[in-house]
Parts: C-alpha cells; sequence; structure tokens
C-alpha cells in the first residue's frame, strides 16, 4: 500500500508507449484500426514463442532480420528527422520522428519474406498439389489485406502520413528480399554447421532446411510415434 507522504506528492507518471494507441473516441473504425496497428505486437509474441518452443534456426534467422529491421528504421528516423504529422495530437508516441513508419516497415518486411518463404523455400520438390497451391494464395492474399490494414491505420490514424507509410513499406519490402536471400545463400548452408555445435545440441537447436513441407514432416512423424507407442502399450497390457 501506497503511503500518505507518496500520495500527496504522485511522481509523474509515463506509459509504455510500445502499446498505447490512441483512436478518436466513439469511432469504431478508429477503434478497430487501433487494435489492428497492434498486429506487429502479436507477431513478435508469436516468434518468441515459436523459438521457444520449436528453436528451429530459420526460425531464428527470419526473428533476427526482423530485428534488424527495426534497427535500420530507428538508424533512418534518426537521420531524416521528418516530424510526424499533427504534431501534438497524441499525447505518447515512441519517436517524434515519422519518416519512415515503423508499423509500415515491419508489416511489409514480414510479408514479404513470407511470400518468398511460401512460393520459394517451400516449393523446392516442385511436385505441389492444388490444394497446398490453393492455401498459400489464400494466405498470401491474407497476408497482404493484413499488411495494407496497417499501413492503412497509421494514416488514418494520424501517426503518419502517406508518404511515411509508403517509405516504410518500401524499405521493409526491400530489407525483406535482401534478408530473405542472405538466409537461403549465405546461412542456411551454415545451419548445419551451427545446429551440431555444442551449445546448439544443449539447447536442442535444430536444422530443417531440408524438409520442404516442416508441417506435414511433424504431423506425419507425430502420428507415426503416437502409433507405435500405442501398439507396444496394447502389448503390454495383454
Amino acid at each position: 500500500m501506497a503511503s500518505e507522504e507518496q500520495c500527496s506528492v504522485p511522481p509523474r507518471w509515463r506509459s509504455i508507449s510500445l502499446t498505447h494507441v490512441e483512436y478518436p473516441a466513439g469511432d469504431l473504425t478508429g477503434q478497430v484500426l487501433a487494435y489492428t496497428s497492434l498486429l506487429p505486437i502479436a507477431i513478435l509474441v508469436g516468434f518468441v514463442t515459436l523459438i521457444v518452443f520449436k528453436r528451429e534456426l530459420h526460425t531464428i534467422s527470419f526473428f533476427g532480420g526482423l530485428i534488424l529491421n527495426e534497427g535500420l528504421n530507428w538508424l533512418l528516423k534518426h537521420i531524416l528527422r521528418e516530424p510526424r504529422p499533427c504534431e501534438g495530437a497524441h499525447a505518447t508516441v515512441t519517436t517524434e520522428y515519422g519518416m519512415p513508419s515503423s508499423h509500415s516497415q515491419f508489416i511489409w518486411f514480414f510479408v514479404v519474406y513470407f511470400f518468398l518463404f511460401l512460393y520459394l523455400r517451400m516449393h523446392q520438390t516442385n511436385n505441389a498439389r492444388c490444394v497446398e497451391l490453393l492455401w498459400r494464395h489464400i494466405l498470401s492474399i491474407i497476408l497482404l489485406g493484413v499488411a495494407l490494414s496497417v499501413s492503412y491505420s497509421r494514416v488514418y490514424l494520424m501517426y503518419h502520413s502517406w508518404s511515411q507509410v509508403i517509405y516504410g513499406g518500401v524499405a521493409g519490402s526491400i530489407i525483406g528480399v535482401v534478408w530473405f536471400f542472405i538466409t537461403q545463400e549465405v546461412l542456411t548452408p551454415l545451419f548445419p554447421k551451427i545446429a551440431a555445435w555444442p551449445i546448439s545440441e544443449f539447447f536442442l537447436v535444430r536444422d530443417t532446411s531440408l524438409i520442404p513441407n516442416i508441417l506435414w514432416f511433424e504431423y506425419t512423424v507425430t502420428r507415426s510415434e503416437a502409433r507405435n507407442r500405442q501398439r507396444k502399450l496394447g502389448t503390454k497390457l495383454q
């Protein structure tokens, strides 16, 4: 409990602006877009969860690219120093500079990299069935809609101008393409060696780069192992 002395002279409070998004009161569209603009945070949480539970090198590399992209955005903002539109419209912002938009750069890096992953990395077998191609196309359309929604939300909520959002999207897309090919051509050949390091073996870090469809592989292996164990258990009970 706070003492009377602490309450009489309240400190100056600050919010964590990472998740602080303002929208016009009573504006349902603004409220939906405010939640939409938090998707990059959800993506980061998803990556951390995947890394903790899967410990796969390509996922770690993808996440590293996102962090690098954010660092480059911070650098660009402090080099260009272009202010946000409608200065003073929002009480709390991460930085006073708006060029390029970090949300736009983040989401377009993620989406462009994911596009390349879906159509190049998961297409190594060259025998994709129609159903597999269909879900890739559907997922791509959904991701494109997410990227456009996040980008538009920053303009609608007056955190960025159109030029800041567009340049952020262009920067994120370029960095996403570059990082994907660095991962494929430079890092992926090193993954088997990295996975064999003692520290990687200790933390159960693995390399699945030679498996085109890891989801199907894990499903079939898990199903097969579960059936074998069930068979052994049934034999013991007889």
